[in-house]
């Protein structure tokens, strides 16, 4: 049985142009209407989902009446701009059938890039996760250039995947998984059924490009495991074709490609935070906060007694002592100036000094990473 799968609470799924316009012919309504079936079943289990989904462009040339994908830039961005609308449209009154909101979530690389953007959209998607809503999030293709010539959804799906803090990636494809060759060109092509997204030799394996309605192949699908790997996050690749293939992924059975992380999304990320090697600033932190961080609790303004440096929110900072000795390192909820103001605050107090709270915690647990005690 797969338990990686079948214990993500947190999952993305991405679904590819091919499926979702039924190979450029139009949105195909009644495999729309399967997925949202399968992960209504995966909300009401307790599962969160986010749906990827790719399909605007091929939309949009369906509509447009055009026969094939253009290749002029501002066609695409037409394409895109025309087809978003049918896409949205479709994905909101299937979803409402089974009673769930959906919300449209448009991204840029730029969003991820940039430290403000990223938080501030991985704060918007984890409400819409909290609130029980299905984040429908699609490149915008509108306003890019880059990722319309030489993107794909399969990374911005690994992206998502680790801006979220997924536990798993589902990547449906209209094949069945990841295989040794080209099925369609060697007749002993045998699928992959697991390994590790560290692997190098399926790299080899998955080169080839996508459709002429997807832009994506299986070697970026891959690649994307890879990615969504090193936040802690498992892979699988299957066929979007097979009945009930997400709610039978999610009960551990055998079906695709699975490539598995190696550490946990916990795990990785302490690393991280261990090896990272350029400090914004740094927090003292008094005797007790010292103690609860050892006990394995949050940092709580109440117990930051000074702010040295000059960090943004979301930034890497050391918590040191009273003798200056390096304690924990993290990322920190609020920056300096504001950090300046709720020094030695309840967390009860943040809202009426800062006219907001982001969250009650200065850095929380799962961003620390403490040092071991001699």
């Amino acid at each position: 049985m797969r338990t990686r799968i079948h214990k993500a609470r947190r999952l993305v799924v991405k679904v590819g142009s091919a499926l979702v316009t039924n190979n450029g012919a139009g949105l195909d309504q009644a495999a729309i209407d399967e997925w949202a079936r399968q992960i209504a079943a995966l909300r009401q289990g307790g599962r969160e989902i986010a749906l990827v989904s790719s399909g605007a462009i091929a939309e949009g040339i369906q509509r447009l009446g055009w026969k094939k994908r253009p290749h002029e830039m501002h066609c695409l961005q037409a394409a895109a701009a025309v087809g978003q609308m049918g896409l949205i449209e479709t994905y909101e009154k299937t979803f409402s059938r089974h009673g769930l909101a959906t919300a449209q979530i448009l991204l840029t690389h730029d969003d991820l890039s940039d430290r403000q953007r990223y938080l501030n959209a991985r704060s918007t998607l984890i409400t819409l996760l909290e609130l029980g809503t299905i984040p429908v999030i699609n490149e915008n293709d509108t306003v890019v250039t880059d990722e319309i010539k030489f993107g794909d959804n399969d990374t911005l799906a690994a992206l998502v995947a680790n801006l979220i803090e997924a536990d798993a990636l589902i990547i449906l494809t209209d094949q069945k998984g990841l295989y040794t060759a080209d099925p369609r060109r060697d007749s002993n092509a045998e699928l992959i059924e697991e390994g590790s997204a560290e692997d190098p030799r399926f790299e080899t394996m998955a080169g080839g490009a996508g459709s002429g309605i997807s832009k994506g192949g299986m070697l970026t699908k891959v690649l994307a495991a890879r990615r969504a790997a090193r936040g802690g996050a498992h892979t699988c690749i299957a066929s979007g074709h097979e009945p009930d293939i997400l709610l039978r992924l999610t009960r551990g059975e055998p079906a695709g490609t699975l490539l598995y992380a190696s550490s946990s999304r916990l795990a990785a990320r302490k690393q991280w935070l261990a090896n990272h090697l350029q400090l914004a600033g740094s927090l003292v932190i008094d005797a007790g906060a010292v103690k609860a961080l050892h006990e394995g609790r949050s940092l709580l303004p109440v117990g930051a007694l000074e702010v040295k440096g000059d960090f943004r929110r979301g930034e890497a900072v050391a918590c040191v002592n009273e003798a200056g000795e390096e304690i924990a390192r993290g990322l920190v909820n609020y920056g300096a100036s504001e950090c300046r103001r709720i020094l030695r605050k309840p967390s009860t107090d943040i809202e009426s000094i800062l006219g907001y709270v982001d969250t009650h915690e200065m850095i929380h647990r799962d961003n620390l990473i403490v040092r071991k005690t001699r």
